[in-house]
């Protein structure tokens, strides 16, 4: 049994207690019902994983439903996206179904309720809706059209849907309770006229299915036993219920969990359009985005994403998540299967002088030391070479170990090296260091025992591949965005992007690609002492790119195990 199965949570206590007391089939049915008018996010991994999970641990299965009652919003687009989304996470669904199937079916079942005198067709308008509804502290008063006979509210709604109406100048409602102190039970509104083709159904509608009423009917039409949703629907239940109630209808149980919210992070599909239009982000896969397309351009693996919802849980209360959590749980899991290689963000050149010009040597270069099977590549090494500007000072602190004016460092896998020179521009800026190397040193250790703190990566400037590399961080510079009163742009981080040219990769890297084998993650490496990169979709072999993933620094995990 792994971990996973022996982990419980609320829903899974509840759908063991139903089980217990016969409330059930043998057999859980879950469903995952996005809407179909944006890409999903990481906001949808923690649905997707309760939906999913819930009815893997009972032998069941779940629905992938793709809620498509608005024909203004949804896409073909969205709905192929979100799919791929499902799979790339690693859920397979038992069927692939949609809301607008079930149009005809609701429709006779609202009528049911018109016929009991449980609905009526209303003519006031949005805003006089609103005003009756009334308030959380004040009864609503009921529409001057409530009282309609079954046989007149029949004959408009017949009407409604044969588009003798305009948009807006009648609805259908539930005759429920207008002092209700849910506002959600006063007297809902299940259809409204919406002259507006479907993607699936074409012309053959002019009224849609509030959602409200279409929720509950999808379920049961599917036999879900167990609707899981976020718990902003648990108000929503008493009217999910009273529908269910009604009707000659299977009624499945709905369970509420917290939503997920993430410190610097805003999960809103309105937002992220706008950056789009504004040109502020490339797209739905742009790596700042929380989108599951960006996560997944970005580098983080479906693995990193489960065991996130795993360490956090299910619960039903509402909490802040640091995001460092994520990123902890995407370190762990790079760290143990990505490939290291060496690249150097921006160059010094570094010249061996009593190294032979023309001679090259070549080390042997450990893929992955939590991983012994990932074998070892080799890595050239001759007179010039490149190391980071930051591992040089002409005039250093105490503490600092790498290069200066006498100083002695390894070079990883290589030799010691020691600064006897260097040059600069005319503005001082330094150009070139010049080393000499001991020989006996090779593979960066030496026989007669003696300290050296230093060591710094590099990369053979004769053989180097030269790329671009993008720098991601947070899109927001305030821990909770949710908050800000103001134009969300106005507290975007300006450096959550920081593009860097002409960085030099060792040769390894030259024909890097996505992709599983063995284990590893061929498309995303650790840059030694940089952090996590992996390949963009704008990257050729002529012109690589790679994209910071998350960088090695782990405070999360220090307050972690501080705690």
């Amino acid at each position: 049994m792994s971990d996973a199965d022996t982990r419980t949570n609320f829903i899974w206590e509840a759908v063991d207690s139903d089980l217990a007391a016969g409330k059930v089939p043998d057999r859980i049915v879950t469903r995952f019902p996005p809407e179909p008018n944006a890409y999903l996010h990481i906001g949808h991994a923690k649905a997707i994983y309760v939906d999913f999970e819930t009815a893997r641990r009972y032998g069941g299965y779940c629905n992938l439903r793709m809620d498509d009652t608005n024909p203004l919003k949804e896409e073909q687009e969205f709905i192929d996206g979100i799919q791929e989304d499902v799979l790339w996470l690693g859920y397979q669904w038992a069927n692939l179904t949609f809301a607008s199937d079930y149009f005809e079916r609701m429709y006779e079942l609202a009528e049911e309720l018109v016929k009991k005198g449980l609905a009526y067709v209303d003519d006031l308008s949005a805003d006089e809706i609103r005003e009756y509804r009334g308030t959380l502290t004040e009864p609503g008063r009921e529409s001057p059209y409530r009282n309609r006979s079954a046989e007149e509210n029949l004959d408009l709604f017949r009407r409604m849907r044969k588009g003798e109406f305009p948009d807006g100048e009648r609805v259908l409602r539930a005759k429920i309770d207008m002092s209700s102190g849910n506002i959600n039970m006063r007297d809902p509104v299940m259809y409204r006229i919406q002259h507006a083709a479907h993607y699936r159904q074409g012309d053959a509608w002019c009224i849609y299915p509030m959602y409200d009423w279409a929720h509950g009917l999808e379920d049961s039409f599917e036999g879900i036993t167990h609707s899981l949703c976020t718990l902003e629907f648990e108000d929503h239940r008493p009217l999910y219920d009273w529908f269910l109630e009604q009707l000659p209808v299977h009624r499945p149980r709905q369970i509420e969990f917290s939503r997920l919210q993430i410190t610097n992070t805003l999960l809103s599909k309105r937002f992220y359009v706008r950056l789009m239009k504004d040109g502020l982000i490339s797209g739905w896969d742009d790596p700042r985005v929380p989108t599951i397309r960006g996560l997944r351009r970005r580098g983080y693996t479906p693995e990193a994403i489960k065991a996130f919802v795993e360490m956090i849980g299910i619960s039903k209360a509402h909490s802040i998540i640091d995001s460092g959590q994520l990123e902890y749980c995407l370190r762990e899991d790079l760290n143990r299967r990505s490939l290291r290689r060496m690249a150097v963000l921006k160059p010094l050149k570094l010249t061996i002088s009593n190294y032979p010009e023309d001679q090259v040597e070549w080390f042997d270069g450990e893929n992955n030391p939590e991983d012994p099977e990932a074998g070892s590549r080799k890595i050239p090494f001759c007179r010039d070479l490149y190391i980071e500007e930051e591992d040089f000072m002409v005039d250093p602190p105490k503490k600092f170990f790498r290069l200066a004016p006498g100083n002695e460092i390894r070079l990883k896998h290589a030799y010691y090296v020691t600064c006897t020179d260097y040059r600069t521009d005319d503005s001082g800026r330094v150009t070139e260091v010049i080393c000499t190397y001991d020989p006996e040193s090779r593979g960066g250790w030496s026989e007669d025992g003696r300290r050296v703190r230093g060591t710094s990566h590099w990369v053979s400037a004769r053989h180097a591949v030269e790329a671009e590399v993008r720098n991601y961080s947070e899109l927001f510079s305030e821990e909770r965005p949710w908050e800000h009163d103001g134009d969300f742009a106005e507290i975007m981080n300006p450096d959550s992007l920081e593009i860097v040219q002409g960085v030099k990769l060792e040769p390894a890297l030259a024909e890097a690609a996505r992709g599983e084998k063995n284990g590893s993650i061929e498309g995303i490496f650790q840059f030694l002492r940089q952090g996590y990169y992996t390949v963009d979709l704008d990257s050729t072999p002529e012109a690589p790119v790679f994209n910071r993933t998350v960088g090695l620094k782990d405070t999360w995990a220090k307050l972690k195990n501080r705690g």
